[in-house]
């Protein structure tokens, strides 16, 4: 359960990718991945990240897990920062914050017997081999798969129950936090369920805290106490999930939310084209190319993240004065 203290704080991450050069005297050429991302998930809370492909979520689910750097800002767990850390401090942060990605098959070794890669984080946190899989047998358990699961290789098992896998492997060290890059999307629509609600589960259970990632805007509605609508690297509105899906501020995030629900007619927000070339940005909004509502204020100045409305803040120079979303 939620106790308000922030568990995980992002503050202005910014995570830019040098690119090959052309000839040996061409400029350098840069890309920016994140755009000074920012925000909170209190201890407990689930924070859903959402949009397009190539926004930007998973580069920061990566920089969370430390398996990459950013080039400016920071990210505080706890209160201390993680790329400060000495190595104690990390072995602990590390143990404290586990994954659950996108694809079960390819995130689990196909020569491993189930039992001995739930057991492997453990194994590396330094138990003894006998103690790391009885540890893992239970853990199998709660995950509803049984004992004898701890013998069998991955490919013997459906894709729902590879997830199952995942989700004991991550639990197996007892984290913090999970961070779930899109876990469920690999996987059948009648397996689905299944996953959310053990995901949903475990967490009432351990008092995890989550950060989940997807495209799928009612799997993160149902899983998610906030929110944050990424778009070209940049948060484009935050908020409660329940204010954001019912009253979504931004063009880009009502388009989102209109399409979720199928809401596919005349006067309904327009969102044409594709997300534009990260080697060529648009000046000030970058969303302003696929914007119905854009003017000459949104070329020349980005807008800046504001509070509209308690608790939910939007990057749009024009918010405030937009139709009520049809």
């Amino acid at each position: 359960m939620t106790d308000g203290k922030p568990m995980v704080e992002v503050t202005n991450i910014r995570r830019e990718f040098a690119l090959p050069r052309h000839s040996l005297f061409a400029p350098p050429r840069r890309v920016v991945a994140v755009d000074g991302v920012s925000f909170s998930i209190s201890r407990g809370d689930t924070f859903g990240l959402v949009g397009e492909s190539g926004s930007g979520k998973t580069t920061v689910a990566r920089m969370l897990l430390k398996l990459d750097l950013p080039s400016a800002g920071n990210v505080r767990f706890e209160g201390s920062d993680i790329f400060t850390q000495d190595r104690r401090q990390e072995r602990i942060y590390r143990r404290s914050v586990q994954a659950v990605l996108q694809d079960p098959y390819g995130a689990l070794s196909q020569r491993m017997q189930i039992g001995s890669i739930v057991a492997e984080p453990l194994r590396a946190q330094g138990l003894a081999r006998g103690e790391a899989l009885a540890a893992a047998g239970r853990m199998l358990e709660a995950v509803g798969l049984g004992a004898d699961t701890l013998n069998r290789y991955p490919h013997q098992f459906s894709g729902g129950q590879r997830q199952r896998i995942a989700v004991a492997r991550a639990l197996s060290v007892e984290p913090k936090v999970l961070i779930l890059d899109e876990p469920v999307s690999a996987l059948d629509v009648s397996v689905r369920a299944q996953i959310l609600g053990l995901l949903r589960e475990m967490q009432q259970r351990l008092g995890l805290t989550y950060l989940f990632i997807g495209h799928d805007l009612a799997i993160v509605k149902y899983m998610s106490t906030h929110v944050g609508v990424m778009y070209f690297g940049r948060i484009v509105e935050i908020g409660p999930a329940s204010a954001l899906f019912g009253r979504p501020l931004h063009p880009y995030t009502r388009k989102l939310v209109a399409t979720a629900k199928g809401r596919q007619k005349l006067g309904e927000v327009r969102l044409t084209g594709e997300m534009p070339s990260p080697l060529a940005p648009p000046s000030g909004c970058h969303f302003r190319t696929r914007c119905a509502f854009a003017a000459e204020r949104c070329a020349a100045e980005a807008p800046v993240l504001s509070e509209l409305k308690t608790g939910h803040s939007v990057a749009c120079h024009f918010a405030a004065e937009l139709p009520e979303p049809a």
